[in-house]
């Protein structure tokens, strides 16, 4: 059972992305402020969870939390920046965006950078420990899914509805046969004999 958030007596917002080892699409950040006592059987980390899963407690998280948002930064801004300054862009403007203002942030991870006024705590796989976090990567990834298989329709070749524009053998055999789309972002290795980005 995960705790519901990592400060006691704070209002905190808990911090998650989806989508940073893809070769396209934007990567997707929330942040959501859970009400005190929220919990649910079904929740947990979103990449242990069924997409049918996912998308039922994303209507829950959306109905029930005190505040929530998602932010998209694009493909062209990840190659400015780099993915993982993509990322703490994409959660600092998620915590901009609502419309509570937290008094604590749990973020995924192990490093993150802000011009946020906000302590912080990063925490290693939160998003199997802690409520909030979880709900984040509940509402990054369902965002980013939906995202993904809304642009798949433009280029239906890469599979994406399928690998949602992750480095998959598919991904990056229609790559090697069709080229990059303006989704792809151009700072990642798209090779076919490149089997991880790191």
């Amino acid at each position: 059972m995960l705790k519901h958030s990592f400060s006691a007596g704070l209002v905190e917002a808990g911090c998650d992305e989806a989508g940073r080892g893809c070769l396209a699409g934007a990567v997707f950040a929330a942040a959501v402020i859970l009400p005190p006592g929220f919990s649910h059987p079904l929740l947990n980390d979103s990449k242990q969870m069924t997409e049918r899963n996912r998308e039922l407690l994303r209507g829950i998280i959306e109905r029930e939390a005190v505040a929530w948002k998602v932010v998209a930064v694009p493909p062209g801004r990840i190659d400015e920046i780099n993915i993982l300054n993509a990322s703490f862009e994409g959660m600092t403007l998620a915590v901009e965006g609502l419309a509570v203002r937290p008094e604590f942030l749990a973020i995924d991870g192990n490093r993150f950078r802000s011009r946020l006024n906000i302590p912080y705590e990063c925490i290693v796989k939160g998003d199997g420990k802690y409520a909030d976090i979880a709900a984040a990567s509940v509402l990054a990834k369902t965002h980013r899914d939906e995202y993904m298989v809304r642009i798949a329709g433009e280029y239906p070749q890469y599979g994406w509805e399928r690998n949602k524009g992750y480095p998959t053998r598919e991904h990056r055999l229609a790559v090697r046969e069709h080229g990059l789309t303006p989704y792809h972002r151009l700072t990642f290795n798209h090779e076919i004999d490149q089997l991880s980005l790191f």
